[in-house]
């Protein structure tokens, strides 16, 4: 389980070397919105409602800018009595007396004076077409929906085509005239032309084409909030916390103890080294493998203590990985060159033994749909059975190492192995055609992210790789600072949205970085031997799991979740309040 020579039995602990478009759209909607901007596409604002004043300590608000949004807003929430006071009382109405009155035609459906009217508000020649020909077209639909034909082609000819707007649109509402039904393809409803509706959709559309000086953009004041939350986010080292916690009152900003980083738990139970743990996909349980021959079912309470379910004996040698099904009903393990055992999770039953006469196996993993597994083998082929242990598929040659990791995408596409010390394959079942990331060291363990994007790499020269697997492989990120001189270190994604990396070490300690910028974050002490794995719970941000050659698995939490009380009765399970 580690970096052995092909020739060598797949021993964990195996010693490495000792060096180290103009118009509008078919669906007639604006192509170019500038609701985000109050740059030079803006009419110019009177100077009589105070534009050049400004608000704010860096003097960057305009003062009548910030007015209007919040007039706006609080006509959005149906507050439009305290919208109309905060106009009367500070001097700056939301719209200009002319806007007004072109908003009032459209919304009441007077076509021909809205036109009119629009052209007076001063807009760039582009702007005014586009938005005519909304107008228009409204006007147009509507007439031939009185069965007014003539009127309509009138309107057609003499009003719309001279715009020279959106020319494939034009000849597909003259296709209207011959064919009623042409509307119904064009995504036209009998709805759209019917009063008041039809004035208070052509708003929505012409608010997204105008500028945003002339119609103030709807709900941009929540945008501009949403926006600066994601940047107060973004700028957070340790965000590890929901969208629902954050507020209004104050700026973010998590602290570290939104990682977790206190032993809140002691769990043992194997005699021996842990090799392996592995949190289930909805976090209510935990799997971890050991040299002592044995895997174990830990089931995670609602109050956060893991507690053993069942222990998994019938390995003959050491239990290298654990792998949990799609729906977490059954869980697979590995022995060390030996076979995959398949068993039940809620009643600790063996289900099913894959092996292979004369080969060992080495590594495996589920099918997507749950309905077959996929394994590694000691003569390097890769193998994938359905649950009774028929063969389905196989690929022999340099697919794998004698010790290798495995993963399967989502879509079951692609299989992704070691192939070589210090190359990792990505075998697209479909297209038959391989992929590979070639490192710059020997391969000792990866990881698969969540949304199958990303590869986690931990090397021999104490190096972590973040690769990005969409089209070719490329480097994105490198992690440094944990210690990995002679055994298999395991890492993984965790906290909100995969943001941070997790890793074992040789000394005994847990490392914890920031995936974007790389920042090592914590390194946390307890364990009294090397930390082999760790696992991240998907189902709590806050839970984190390590194994280590102590032969105990550490539960860490956040330090705020301080649980009373020392030693718990059954002797195999220790609640702490410290990282001792």
């Amino acid at each position: 389980m580690g970096v052995a020579e092909d020739s060598e039995p797949p021993l964990k602990r195996v010693k490495g070397p000792v060096e180290e478009s103009k118009g509008l759209p078919e669906d007639h909607s604006t192509t170019k919105s500038v609701s985000c901007s109050l740059g030079d596409q803006m009419a110019r604002p009177l100077t009589s409602q105070g534009d050049g004043e400004t608000i704010g300590s860096q003097g960057v608000i305009r003062k009548a800018e910030f007015i209007k949004i919040i007039t706006r807003a609080l006509s959005s929430l149906g507050y439009d009595k305290s919208g109309a006071l905060l106009e009367e009382e500070s001097g700056i109405p939301l719209h200009s007396s002319v806007v007004n009155l072109f908003m009032g035609q459209v919304a009441n459906g007077k076509w021909d004076d809205s036109v009119a009217t629009l052209r007076t508000i001063g807009l760039s020649d582009e702007i005014m077409k586009s938005a005519s020909f909304l107008i228009l077209e409204q006007k147009f639909l509507e007439l031939l929906k009185m069965e007014k034909v003539a009127a309509a082609l009138d309107t057609l000819r003499n009003e719309i085509v001279p715009l020279h707007v959106n020319l494939d649109r034009v000849h597909k509402l003259a296709s209207c005239i011959i064919s009623p039904s042409q509307c119904i393809r064009l995504g036209i409803s009998g709805q759209d032309t019917e009063g008041t509706k039809s004035g208070s959709k052509i708003l929505e559309k012409l608010q997204k084409l105008l500028p945003a000086a002339i119609m103030i953009p709807e709900k941009r004041l929540e945008h501009l909030v949403e926006r600066a939350l994601d940047v107060q986010r973004e700028a957070c080292v340790f965000h590890n916390t929901s969208d629902s916690d954050l507020s209004l009152y104050s700026d973010h900003q998590c602290g570290k103890n939104q990682i977790p980083s206190q032993t809140l738990q002691i769990v043992e139970a194997h005699k021996n080294e842990v090799w392996f743990v592995q949190f289930s996909h909805n976090g209510k349980y935990l799997g971890s493998s050991s040299k002592d021959h044995s895997a174990i079912i830990w089931e995670v309470k609602e109050d956060g203590q893991v507690l053993l379910k069942h222990t998994l004996c019938g390995h003959q040698k050491p239990v290298l990985i654990v792998s949990w099904s799609p729906d977490d009903s059954q869980i697979l393990t590995c022995g060390q060159d030996e076979v995959i055992r398949r068993w039940d999770v809620s009643s600790g039953k063996c289900l099913h033994v894959f092996e292979k006469t004369g080969v060992g196996l080495i590594s495996c993993g589920w099918f997507p749909d749950g309905r077959g597994i996929f394994a590694g083998m000691t003569d390097k082929s890769i193998c994938l059975w359905d649950l009774d242990g028929r063969d389905l598929e196989c690929w022999k040659g340099q697919r794998t190492l004698r010790i290798s990791d495995m993963a399967i995408t989502d879509d079951g596409k692609r299989i992704i192995s070691v192939c070589r010390e210090s190359a990792i394959l990505l075998l697209d079942r479909e297209a038959k055609f391989d992929r590979l990331i070639e490192e710059v060291d020997m391969i000792t363990s990866f990881s698969l992210s969540k949304d199958n994007k990303f590869l986690l790499v931990n090397l021999m020269n104490q190096e972590i790789h973040l690769w990005s697997i969409e089209g070719d492989p490329k480097l994105i990120s490198e992690y440094k600072g944990h210690k990995r001189t002679r055994f298999v270190i395991r890492s993984c994604f965790g906290g909100l949205d995969q943001s941070f990396i997790a890793s074992g070490s040789e000394d005994s300690q847990v490392y914890i970085w920031h995936r974007c910028s790389g920042e090592l974050l914590l390194a946390l002490p307890g364990h009294s031997g090397a930390v082999n794995c760790v696992s991240w719970n998907p189902g709590n941000l806050h839970m984190l799991a390590s194994a280590s050659d102590d032969g105990t698995i550490r539960i860490w939490g956040l330090d705020r979740f301080n649980l009373k009380g020392g030693e718990q009765s059954n002797g195999s399970n220790h609640q702490c309040n410290g990282r001792s």
